[in-house]
This record gives structure tokens, C-alpha cells and sequence, in this order.
């Protein structure tokens, strides 16, 4: 096989990850502070959502393999049929309250119920008036690499760092927060700078964790790659992939051949 060739283009820093065409709603308040070093319990600014009075019960999550402990209150939560069929069912601790979520992320499951309580979660998407457009907050003033750190999260179990966004997708997905999806694809679509390999592994965790009927993110991470394809066709990255195989290159290779068909009848349309 071909040796793996390095190249100084092997991040994607010229290419956003996507374009966002759709009008959003304004984005939630200012962000709470984020929680101190070493503290245990985190909990989120209790105001109530939609203009409600918050009176019901606290649920404690234990989330990850180290358990972090998590608070929100129970009418919050059921806001998503999967944890209202938890709150419903045997797999609450009825006499602590608690929900155990060992296989999630933590820095994602945050974020969830930052979008719970606020509509929004960290960085929040901002209308820019003098420009016109949707921006994340803050991409003015931070460089590329430090956003490619705040969009990615190590994922304990696939051992692999990936896209925050992608995952909150996946897990809205199995939350049945069908607008936090919208939301998570739509500010995946304006982050820039990633690596190369942590687009092909969130690719990959994406077909992974979203079910065939569900094709937006998917569409996503086809059409990313094949607009950024001459930074990709030079990533060793890309290549071990294709020889691991999946429906992801096949679909891929699918929307190579629509992607010149539409060249060809553009060419043969008269001017």
C-alpha cells in the first residue's frame, strides 16, 4: 500500500465544517461560571424555563466512569422522553432520586442541560448585526487553535478526541431532543480548524450512533469531505479509514458521483 504521506494541510483550517442557511432564535442568557476545580456536584442557573415555576423534584446523574454528579430538576429533564421514561420507571433509585449514566460523557451531558435550561449551551450561537450572519460567541476573539480545543472532547470510550458537537447530536438523538440536534448540527457547521483525523473519527462515531432514517449528519460529514477534498485526499488518515471499510465510504463514494454528475450537467446546460 501507499505510505502514509504528512503535509502541513493535514488540519482544516481553510474549511468550515458547513454552512448554516437557517434562521435561529436569539440564544440563551450569559453562561453560567463554569464550576470550580475539584467541585462535585454541579448544578446550572434553577430560573425557571419557558416562563415556568420550578417545583419539582431534585434528580441526582452520576455521570462517566468517574461518576461526576450532576443535579437538575425532574420536570427539567423529562423535557426528553428518555428521561421521562426513567423518572416513570425502575430505573430511578426511588429513595435517592438518582439516574446512573455511566457511559456518557460528562463535558457533553453539561451541555445538555445548559440547553435545557437555557435553549442554548457553551458556545452560544450569536447574531451578528453588522455582518448579518450566525456566529459561535467569541470566534472573533479566539484563534483557530483554541478553538479546535474547546469544540473537541475526549471520549472515554472510544478513546478517541471528536467532535463536541457531533456527540451532543448523538446523544440528542438518543434523548429525543429532536431542536438540540438542529441546534448541534448548525454550530458544527461553523467550527473550523479541526484535524483532519477528528473529523474522520467523528464521521465514523456519527454513522455509528444515528440510525439510517437520520441522514443529516451523516450528509454533513460526505459533503464536508468531499468540499475539503484536496486537503483530505493528502491525510494518511483518510486512507487508513477507507482500508477499515464501513458504509461511510460507500456512501461517500455515492456522493462523489452525484457531485460530478451535477458538474457534467451544469458543463452540457446552455448558457
Amino acid at each position: 500500500m501507499f505510505a502514509r504521506r504528512t503535509h502541513q494541510s493535514d488540519s482544516f483550517a481553510k474549511h468550515r465544517a458547513g454552512k448554516s442557511v437557517s434562521k435561529s432564535k436569539r440564544s440563551f442568557r450569559e453562561q453560567a461560571a463554569a464550576s470550580r476545580k475539584g467541585e462535585q456536584l454541579i448544578t446550572f442557573d434553577t430560573s425557571p424555563p419557558l416562563g415556568r415555576t420550578l417545583t419539582s423534584a431534585i434528580i441526582t446523574i452520576c455521570v462517566g466512569p468517574e461518576q461526576r454528579i450532576f443535579a437538575a430538576h425532574e420536570d427539567v429533564l423529562s423535557h426528553s422522553p428518555f428521561f421521562a421514561a426513567i423518572c416513570r420507571g425502575q430505573f430511578l433509585e426511588s429513595a435517592s432520586k438518582k439516574v446512573n449514566l455511566a457511559e456518557e460523557t460528562p463535558e457533553v451531558f453539561s451541555s445538555v442541560l445548559e440547553y435545557l435550561y437555557k435553549g442554548d449551551y457553551y458556545p452560544r450561537l450569536l447574531h451578528n448585526k453588522r455582518r448579518n450572519t450566525w456566529e459561535l460567541e467569541g470566534a472573533e476573539a479566539n484563534n483557530a487553535a483554541r478553538g479546535a480545543v474547546e469544540s473537541t472532547v475526549f471520549h472515554a470510550a472510544t478513546q478517541q478526541v471528536l467532535l463536541k458537537d457531533t456527540l451532543l447530536y448523538c446523544t440528542a438523538e438518543k434523548y429525543g431532543l429532536e431542536e438540540l440536534k438542529r441546534l448541534a448540527l448548525r454550530k458544527q457547521g461553523l467550527q473550523s480548524g479541526i484535524q483532519c483525523s477528528t473529523i474522520l473519527a467523528s464521521a465514523r462515531y456519527a454513522y455509528d450512533h444515528t440510525p439510517e432514517s437520520d441522514s443529516k449528519l451523516r450528509a454533513h460529514y460526505l459533503a464536508l469531505i468531499i468540499r475539503s477534498r484536496n486537503t483530505f485526499k493528502r491525510s494518511g488518515t483518510l486512507q487508513m479509514e477507507m482500508e477499515a471499510g464501513g458504509k461511510m465510504f460507500f456512501d461517500l463514494f455515492v456522493s462523489l458521483c452525484n457531485h460530478m454528475d451535477d458538474i457534467s450537467a451544469i458543463a452540457k446546460s446552455p448558457r
